[in-house]
This record gives C-alpha cells, sequence and structure tokens, in this order.
C-alpha cells in the first residue's frame, strides 16, 4: 500500500529520514585497510522476508538468523515486513560476522524500535550470540581507527573490545556486552523485570585473555659465555638492523644468542606501534591491558611449518603469517636447512619490499613485513663437519643437499654470516661474564641515534633502508681508497654487487658503534669478514 503523501512528508519534517530505512556504519577489513561500510535496512510492504546484499560472503547471508534470533532472545522483535539490508560500498568485499551489530541496529532502527539520530554516525562492530550477547571480534584496533580516519569517532564494540578501541587516539568506545545494552545507549527504557529475566537467561561471558605477542624471551646477554665475534655480531645487526646467519655445531649458543636480539633493539615509535598491535589484533595474539606493542615481537616457527603459516594466507581473506606477526621484529629459524626451500624461497621477496603481498580469488590483500631474520644452521645434517674434536658421518651427497637448501640468492640477502666454534672445557671454566643486555643496548641506541643524525632529511632512519648508490657515493666522498679491497673482491666475484652494499652498510655501522664520523678502511674489512666468513667443512 503506497504512503500518503502528506504522512511522508510530516515523517521527513520531524526526523529527516525516510520511513522505514534504517542506516548505521561498519568497517570491513581488507587485510590491514580498513573501509567504512554504510549499513542500510529498509523494512516495507510486502511478503516478510529478509535479503541482503551488497557483495556478502555465504556466511554474511546467514547472519540475518542470528540477528532474528538475538533480537527475539533481547526482548525485540524482528520485522513483520519486508526487510532489505544493503552494505555499501558493493565492491568491497565483506566477510566474517562483525557486522552482526550493525545489522541489528539499521534494522531496528529502520523498524523504528529506535529513534536515534545518533545511530547514523556510530560505527558498530561485533558478533551476536543466539541469545543477544555481543561476542568480542578480531582486528579491533585497525577498524577503530580506520572509522576515526574517515571522520566517525563514536563506536560501538564488545566489552571485551573496549580497551583495545579506546587505544585509538580520538575514539569515543562505548563498550557493551548485550544486545540490550546498545538499544539502553539509544535512549530506548527497558523494563528492569524483562532486563533481569533476559540476563539470567544468558550465561555470564566467559573471561576471554589471548595469546599475548610474544615480544622477545626474558633473557640476557650476560648469560652467554665467551662467543665474542658472535656476540659483536649480534650487537652490529641489533644497530643496523640487519638479517644474521649463525653457523656452528649443536649446543655452541646460537639459539641463545638469537632469543637475545630482540633486547638489545629500541622501543618502537608510536606509528609502528599501532602497526604491530594492529596485525596481532588481526591474529588475536593481543591483549590490551598492557596498552599498545612497544617491544620489538620475536617469532620463532618451527621447521615443519608451511609456507602460508609463515608468509600468510588461508581461505577468503588471507591472514597475516609469522613474518607480519614478526613486523618490526625478529624472526627467527632454527635448524634453517631443516625448513622446505620453497619456505625458505618465499622470504625473498619480503626481505626486500618489507611487505608480503597475497592474492586470492576475490581478494589482494597486503600486510607489512619488516623484520629482522636471524637464521641458526649447522654445518651438516649431523653436526660435525669441520670439527677437530667429532668425526662427520655425512656423505658428500648428504653435505651437498643439505647446504643447497640455504639458496644463493637467500643467502645473498643475509647481512651477516658468521661461524659459531664451539668452546672447549677449559675456554668455559675461565670465560668471565660478559656485558649484559642493558650495557650493550645503551650502545646500540646511540649507534642508532648517530645514524639517524647521518640520515637526517632523507627520509630513512637506517643503512638497510638507503639505496645501493647513496651508501657507493657517501663512501667515496670519505675517500676511494677506503674501497679499494672489496672492489677486487667483487671483480673476482668473491662478493655480489648486492653484497657489495651490504658491506658498505655494515662498515658505516661499524663507524657508528665506534662513535667515529667517517667510515675507515678497518670498518670496511670487519665488514668484509662479517659478510663473507667461510663456511665450516
Amino acid at each position: 500500500m503506497q504512503q500518503d503523501p502528506e504522512h511522508r512528508s510530516r515523517d521527513e519534517q520531524a526526523g529527516g529520514r525516510v520511513m522505514g530505512l534504517g542506516r548505521t556504519w561498519a568497517v570491513a577489513l581488507v587485510g590491514m585497510r580498513g573501509v567504512l561500510v554504510e549499513v542500510q535496512s529498509d523494512a516495507g510492504s510486502g511478503i516478510p522476508e529478509a535479503t541482503i546484499v551488497g557483495s556478502v560472503s555465504t556466511a554474511m547471508k546467514e547472519a540475518k538468523h542470528r540477528v532474528k534470533v538475538a533480537l527475539k532472545h533481547s526482548g525485540m522483535r524482528w520485522p513483520d515486513k519486508k526487510v532489505v539490508v544493503n552494505l555499501s560500498p558493493a565492491d568491497v568485499p565483506k566477510r566474517g560476522s562483525v557486522f552482526d551489530l550493525a545489522l541489528a541496529t539499521s534494522i531496528l532502527c529502520a523498524d523504528r524500535q529506535i529513534e536515534a539520530p545518533l545511530a547514523e554516525r556510530t560505527v558498530h562492530l561485533g558478533e551476536l550470540g543466539l541469545d543477544g550477547r555481543v561476542q568480542p571480534a578480531r582486528g579491533v584496533l585497525p577498524a577503530v581507527h580506520a572509522a576515526v580516519r574517515a571522520g566517525y569517532p563514536h563506536v560501538v564494540v564488545p566489552q571485551a573490545n573496549a580497551a583495545e578501541a579506546a587505544l585509538v587516539h580520538g575514539a569515543q568506545v562505548t563498550g557493551v556486552g548485550h544486545l540490550i545494552d546498545v538499544v539502553r545507549h539509544y535512549g530506548v527504557p527497558i523494563d528492569p523485570d524483562l532486563e533481569e529475566q533476559i540476563r539470567s537467561s544468558a550465561p555470564a561471558q566467559p573471561l576471554q585473555t589471548p595469546h599475548a605477542a610474544h615480544s622477545g624471551p626474558d633473557a640476557d646477554l650476560g648469560d652467554v659465555l665467551a662467543q665474542h665475534q658472535a656476540r659483536h655480531a649480534l650487537e652490529v645487526a641489533a644497530a643496523g638492523g640487519y638479517h644474521l646467519l649463525m653457523e656452528g655445531p649443536p649446543g655452541t649458543g646460537k639459539t641463545m644468542l638469537a632469543a637475545r636480539l630482540p633486547g638489545l633493539l629500541p622501543d618502537l615509535g608510536d606509528a609502528d606501534a599501532l602497526e604491530v598491535t594492529s596485525i596481532h589484533s588481526l591474529c588475536g595474539t593481543f591483549s590490551p591491558e598492557a596498552g599498545l606493542i612497544r617491544r620489538p615481537p620475536f617469532e620463532s616457527p618451527h621447521h615443519t611449518a608451511s609456507a602460508p603459516a609463515i608468509v600468510g594466507g588461508g581461505s577468503g581473506t588471507p591472514r597475516p603469517g609469522s613474518i607480519s606477526r614478526a613486523h618490526c621484529g625478529v624472526l627467527f629459524l632454527d635448524e634453517a636447512p631443516e625448513f622446505p626451500t620453497r619456505v625458505l624461497e618465499t622470504l625473498r621477496q619480503p626481505l626486500e619490499a618489507g611487505y608480503v603481498s597475497l592474492d586470492r580469488s576475490g581478494a589482494h590483500t597486503s600486510y607489512p613485513a619488516r623484520f629482522q631474520l636471524v637464521l641458526a644452521a649447522n654445518p651438516c645434517p649431523c653436526g660435525h663437519a669441520g670439527s677437530p674434536h667429532s668425526r662427520c658421518t655425512c656423505t658428500p651427497q648428504m653435505l651437498r643437499r643439505y647446504r643447497s637448501r640455504l639458496s644463493g640468492p637467500v643467502l645473498d640477502r643475509v647481512d651477516i654470516q658468521i661461524g659459531v666454534e664451539p668452546l672447549s672445557q677449559a675456554e668455559l671454566a675461565t670465560a668471565a661474564a660478559g656485558e649484559n643486555t642493558e650495557t650493550v643496548r645503551a650502545r646500540v641506541l646511540r649507534a642508532r641515534e648517530r645514524t639517524r643524525s647521518r640520515l637526517e632529511g632523507t627520509g630513512w632512519t637506517t643503512y638497510r633502508q638507503a639505496p645501493g648508490r647513496w651508501v657507493r657515493e657517501r663512501t667515496a666522498a670519505a675517500g676511494r681508497r677506503l674501497t679499494r679491497d672489496l672492489d677486487r673482491a667483487r671483480d673476482r666475484r668473491q662478493i655480489t654487487m648486492r653484497g657489495y652494499d651490504r658491506v658498505l652498510r655494515l662498515a658505516w655501522t661499524l663507524a657508528d658503534l665506534a662513535g667515529r664520523d667517517q667510515v675507515c678502511t678497518e670498518d670496511i674489512a670487519t665488514a668484509f669478514t662479517l659478510r663473507t666468513r667461510e663456511r665450516h667443512g
């Protein structure tokens, strides 16, 4: 039946809205990028049914059943009308149940059970249970950040995610535990007896404590006895953000050294902390009570991990992998040659680009992956090649196959490559305690500050970010004779052009650690040794 024009005009004058049309907002996450989604619901004449349109997944289309039952168990009604819900823009894929709360709110507005203009300027995020409880969701931090950036600071989120959402500067957060909390938020009175009955029929929300992002083992560098060259290599890697390979027999302290690298790194700045925290929010590995993640994360996947587990993947919109969870931190691959070759080769592009692009049917996603790679390897399958104290039992074919798993292109991207020798009983007995993490970290921070000062105005903060041409020109300005021996090594093909540039970057970091204004021949020689140390055997 067509609405009387006079009545329609009265409705529009009273509320500025067309009768039967409700509107609110949600956020669709495409990787790390949040897109504001307008959720419009129309409750009009016709056969009572519900249709959801706007590039929604099959799971999203099933949300109408979940919302309908949740409304019933919350003391509200599903409109006895033809309901059409549109999620715009239509070209953005919408997946998951995080749109439930926005769907329910827009339908209640369309049916005039809620008369609240504020709902049209509010972003709603959360999954609904059949009993009306609002369940926590992943990715609330990047979603709220996107909403505030788009000019919608009012956000309604699950109570369990309220502390996480509040980390976004400028967000005006309302945490809700039940659908009746949303209704009350918009000024609809709730009968106390009915509310008590509803809440008593819904079991208490269990406390869900996510696995906190691993920000590095609580270990001190002073625990590592002797191993002076390896300790120095670790300090240089921390000062310049360089990738590191440690090769040596079992029990030489490679894993101990790698575990102590995060402790030498500086705290994350605001932009990096927000990015890292957003990644862990997407993964469900973030505990908001501690605030933004400020310490560099530490990821150490097992060597049986698949390529999607390392770089990211999954059906629908791909999830972040280990390399993205290690963003601005350390990715440690222990027993690196035991990883499948395909997995190791997938690291080549992220190591250079600092991000990973994942393409799936209907979805293109990009995640940041600017991490420090630390590889630990034995010299051979049995671990005793080149050892004067133990006999290697590996055949030449086994040795070649084992070493070929770390391909030339992968190794060429690793800045520092050192051997870690076993210590004799006498060396262990007489070894004095080395410098602790706090002492070395202070030196690393001073070196990084000198680097930032040198690179001021360039847009880079470390030499690893600087292009090779700039580093070569900077070194030539300090004296062309400095690179004479390095030039010969390049001409003899002892080192690639990529390796040549990495040696120069290492040399400048060594100069900053030593507090020198210019790089010297000794710095380049030391850097060449750190880069090209002979492998065992």
